[in-house]
C-alpha cells in the first residue's frame, strides 16, 4: 500500500478489536441518532464474510429474526460501530458462508471450535513452567 495512504488511515483504524473470523457469532454495537437522541443498539449474528482491508473493511454478519434472514454489511472502523465482543468461536471450512441462506433451523449450526474458551483465558494468563526442583518437591502418589 502506498505510504502516503497509510500515513492518512492510520489515525482511522481501531486497535482495541478483537480477533474476529468467518463462522464466529459476535455482538456489535451500533450507535443510532433517533431525533436528537443517539443510543447504542447491539446486532448479534454470525460473521458469513469478510471484506476489505485497512480503513475499508467490513464484515457482513446475518441473524435469523422472526423466521427472516437478515444480513447486515458493517464498516469495521466506522465511528458508529462503538465495539464488537465475540461470543462464540465457529469452526467452518470456508471464508464464505453464503450457503447459510438456503439454510434454515438446525441446519444453521456452525460447530464451536474447540479450546476456544481457553485461548481467551491462556492469553491472559500464561502457566509457570514446572521446574526439576518443583517436581522433586512434590511426593510420589503411594500405590
Amino acid at each position: 500500500m502506498n505510504q502516503i495512504i497509510q500515513e492518512i488511515e492510520s489515525p482511522l483504524i481501531k486497535k482495541n478489536l478483537p480477533q474476529m473470523d468467518v463462522g464466529d457469532t459476535v455482538k456489535v454495537f451500533v450507535k443510532i441518532k433517533e431525533g436528537g437522541k443517539e443510543r447504542t443498539q447491539g446486532y448479534e449474528g454470525v460473521i458469513i464474510k469478510r471484506a476489505g482491508a485497512g480503513v475499508n473493511q467490513t464484515l457482513t454478519v446475518r441473524r435469523v429474526f422472526q423466521g427472516i434472514g437478515i444480513e447486515r454489511v458493517f464498516l469495521v472502523h466506522s465511528p458508529r460501530i462503538e465495539k464488537i465482543t465475540v461470543q462464540r468461536r465457529g469452526h467452518v471450512r470456508r471464508s464464505k458462508l453464503y450457503y447459510l441462506r438456503e439454510r434454515t433451523g438446525k441446519a444453521t449450526r456452525i460447530k464451536e471450535r474447540i479450546g476456544a474458551r481457553r485461548e481467551a483465558g491462556a492469553a491472559a494468563a500464561p502457566e509457570p513452567p514446572v521446574t526439576a526442583a518443583a517436581q522433586q518437591e512434590t511426593p510420589p502418589a503411594e500405590q
